[in-house]
């Protein structure tokens, strides 16, 4: 996979993992004994407001057919797009545009990089969050060196980093202020 992708494919991970990490902390798990929350009625398209229609477009043909809970998930997410700022709407438009135009084999290898990622601990996932943001935070031509090195790297080479460097490797320490304790 080339370097420009790496960054891509980082974001991509993150971004798909926000909406399943807010879903999580929105719906907790009702307490034991109490029932799960009532099945939502199935809204046809017919039923959707102009505004809802015109963000779950490309489900229309779709829309009749999902199961009430999908078609509820569905409205959920139309209602945070609406109240995200366009500069967001625009940086996801860019990101699906990026997806469709993926080859089948690189959507494979993101999809299998966003279970990598979906396994990692907290923890990793925060380490892994800030090394992202300080590579995309680098001076183009230092972000250009790290990319270039990478390039040049031999299919093995690039695995093995993968494999076993750490979300910090390869990169700028953390600024002053974000060293862990116990650190110099």
């Amino acid at each position: 996979m080339p370097m420009r992708r790496v960054p891509l494919v980082l974001a991509l991970l993150l971004a798909l993992a926000a909406p399943h990490a807010a879903m999580a902390q929105d719906r907790p798990a009702p307490p034991p004994g109490q029932a799960e929350p009532p099945m939502p009625a199935p809204r046809p398209w017919s039923a959707l407001s102009a505004d809802e229609k015109d963000i779950l477009a490309p489900l229309a043909h779709d829309w009749d057919t999902f199961p009430p809970q999908r078609q509820s998930k569905m409205l959920d997410k139309a209602q945070r797009w609406r109240s995200l700022p366009p500069e967001r709407r625009a940086e996801i438009r860019e990101r699906i545009e990026r997806w469709q135009h993926m080859t089948p084999e690189e959507r494979a290898e993101a999809r299998r990089n966003r279970q990598k990622f979906q396994d990692l601990s907290p923890e990793q996932r925060a380490k892994l969050h800030d090394a992202f943001e300080r590579f995309r935070n680098l001076p183009p031509a230092q972000r250009q060196a790290l990319m270039d090195r990478w390039q040049s790297q031999t299919p093995e080479q690039r695995r093995d980093a993968v494999d076993h460097l750490g979300p910090n490797d390869a990169l700028p320490p953390p600024p002053e202020g974000d060293k862990p304790p116990g650190r110099p």
